[in-house]
């Protein structure tokens, strides 16, 4: 089995872990609230990171050099995520997929901001096609606009400065050092959020099984894309990746009888385009591009 067709079977698992999260999110949202969600996967997440890194022997590797950058880093991640779980509750999936994934377009134009990267004419231009497909994805006007539009397309803006900060960490720190301090401070976060009002609802046997499966899939989704990464390069990844879109439009469409728009689907396609552009021409300035920040949610 080659390569290739590794990468594409662990981004099987990705998509299917993503598109997991995407549903479980939505059914917990019944009773709870996203700073509760947030908590509860954080917590769940704190005691898998720490499993993993004592048994793996890695858990000497957390330090704390860095933790402003840390914390910058989970706020940002914290915010995007909260308004992603959001979004999943107020407009069609296939929405929220599509405006997640400007994500990189955005990190096209944070990375010179923060990590004093070069902004390539490439880049500009991959940005600006990114834009023209959120227009079409978001067709804002009075009539159509949503409020769950706008809390999507800040998810990405929140993931991408995640992506960014973590970039900037993996000079230094390892993944599991990045990984713990990301499910402790988001559990801080959620803890001081869900409890600002002094009502906490804890899951009920129902939706337990759900949060669960939140915290899993986030864990698992990026362990088959980090994997697939290592296997073969973005630029053979990232189309497999974009598989997400019609299978969550086709959940979308069959679990919670959402329409299946064709403006999303080509908008989002227009999107892919622009993304797809920018690591094309850097796998040429620099061969093949293996590696993407794969922490994000």
């Amino acid at each position: 089995m080659s390569d290739t067709v590794k990468a594409a079977l662990w981004m099987i698992g990705a998509i299917v872990s993503f598109t997991s999260m995407a549903v479980a999110g939505r059914e917990v949202s019944l009773n709870l609230d996203t700073f509760e969600i947030m908590m509860y996967r954080s917590l769940i997440g704190v005691v898998i990171v720490v499993v993993v890194a004592g048994v793996t022997g890695s858990l000497g590797q957390v330090t704390r050099r860095n933790l402003g950058v840390h914390a910058i880093r989970n706020l940002s991640h914290f915010a995007g995520q909260n308004l992603w779980f959001y979004s999943i509750t107020a407009i069609p999936l296939a929405q929220v997929f599509a405006l997640e994934f400007t994500s990189p377009l955005w990190v096209i134009v944070l990375a010179p901001l923060i990590l004093g990267e070069r902004l390539t004419r490439v880049g500009v231009i991959a940005a600006g096609i990114g834009f023209v497909g959120i227009l079409i994805v978001t067709r804002p006007n009075p009539e159509t606009l949503e409020f769950g539009q706008l809390t999507a397309a800040l998810a990405a803006i929140g993931f991408a400065g995640s992506a960014v900060f973590t970039r900037l960490l993996t000079r230094t720190e390892t993944i599991t050092c990045i990984l713990f301090y990301l499910t402790v401070m988001q559990a801080v976060f959620g803890i001081i959020c869900a409890g600002f009002d002094g009502d906490v609802a804890l899951p009920t046997a129902a939706n337990l099984p759900w949060v669960a499966l939140i915290a899993c899939a986030g864990l698992v989704a990026h362990f088959c894309l980090t994997t697939a990464l290592k296997l073969a390069p973005a630029a053979v990844v990232m189309p497999i990746d974009f598989a997400r879109l019609p299978v969550i439009a086709l959940v979308g469409m069959w679990v919670y009888f959402e329409p299946l728009d064709l403006l999303v689907l080509a908008g989002a396609a227009i999107i892919f385009g622009g993304n797809y552009l920018n690591i094309w021409s850097a796998s040429r300035v620099r061969g093949p591009v293996r590696g993407v920040d794969v922490t994000e949610k």
